[in-house]
């Protein structure tokens, strides 16, 4: 499997990284995942061949990177280098059967009636993985943000003063850019931890959406040809020494009720998701996290997600805001 890094150092900038453990090799003529991949499209290249043409003799040892002993840093497996307000960041919830029954438990009133979080499920058993050319039914899709919302490997994720929780969603993540032509072009997946609100959630089901404007991470390494169909991981949550919650997590499409076409096909349908040259990161849904098992994060704890076939384990620190929050006051402009 063909696996790349994206790098950064202090004096010499980004730089993309072909991953051969234990070592890094340096790649000449491209910064980024996004350059390489719209060369790729201009030369109707594959990435893999480019990778291939382009490995430098340098060679860095991923050890020293990796637990942050280095001059160089990780940055987010994928991202628009130049102007991260292009890079869009988004997801589809209620995909596995876990989730939807995690959503279901926090919104329940009365265990004989069905929440719309487990109608959503439902409708995804059914019409989720249509035949062939076929349009099946829509997923739950959620907003999360800009490219400005994207963390790294060894980064921390933040709990704003005005949330009430913050917690780990562990994911795969697509990475995609759009064509000269507005065609979508997926590039490969990454670890994710999609990183939300969920005691806001809870609250009211209609809190879902600013729920998931948080921060989010992706990394350390992107997967160019892995494939979705059966994917296995795990999760943990450390605090100092201890390991305080753990699991096995299953996605891609054996463990989902929609076939990853079908949750493209709903995200990238909108022309807005289609501007040539816009860079998205797409969240296709969690199995387990710790929150559905009554554990609450605090200040410091470390969120690990690790998914086979995909490199090494992403991990961050959860922080906790520590400013309280202020009043925003909008200025109005009169002409």
């Amino acid at each position: 499997m063909m696996r790349i890094i994206q790098l950064h150092h202090p004096e010499s900038g980004r730089q993309l990284a072909l991953v051969d453990e234990p070592d890094l090799i340096l790649l000449s003529s491209y910064s980024s995942v996004y350059e390489l991949a719209k060369d790729a499209l201009t030369r109707s290249l594959s990435i893999p061949d480019l990778v291939k043409q382009n490995r430098t003799s340098l060679n860095i040892k991923y050890d020293d990177i990796y637990f942050g002993s280095s001059a160089w840093s990780i940055l987010p497996a994928f991202d628009h280098p130049s102007d991260p307000m292009h890079c869009l960041v988004v997801g589809t919830g209620l995909t596995h059967r876990a989730s939807a029954a995690n959503r279901n438990a926090m919104h329940e009133a009365n265990p004989e009636n069905m929440t719309d979080s487990m109608r959503m499920y439902k409708l995804g058993e059914e019409g989720g993985k249509p035949d062939n050319k076929q349009i099946g039914v829509q997923p739950e899709w959620f907003y999360k943000g800009t490219g400005t919302i994207l963390r790294a490997h060894n980064q921390s994720l933040e709990v704003p003063s005005f949330a009430d929780d913050g917690g780990e969603e562990p994911e795969v993540a697509g990475a995609y850019i759009i064509d000269q032509d507005g065609i979508p072009c997926r590039i490969g997946f990454a670890c994710g931890n999609e990183f939300s609100d969920h005691e806001m959630e809870k609250k009211n089901y209609l809190y879902l959406a600013p729920s998931k404007l948080r921060q989010c991470a992706i990394g350390p390494e992107l997967s160019i040809d892995e494939s979705f169909e059966d994917l296995a991981g795990r999760v943990a949550v450390r605090r100092g020494e201890k390991t305080i919650w753990s699991a096995t997590i299953s996605s891609g499409e054996k463990a989902m009720v929609h076939s990853i076409a079908n949750m493209e096909y709903h995200h990238f349908k909108y022309p807005q998701h289609r501007l040539p040259g816009q860079a998205h990161v797409h969240f296709f849904g969690a199995d387990d996290f710790s929150f559905g098992h009554s554990i609450k994060l605090a200040d410091g704890d470390l969120m690990e997600v690790k998914w086979d076939g995909m490199g090494r384990a992403l991990i961050n620190k959860l922080a906790i805001a520590k400013s309280p929050e202020h009043p925003i006051y909008v200025k109005v402009l009169h002409y």
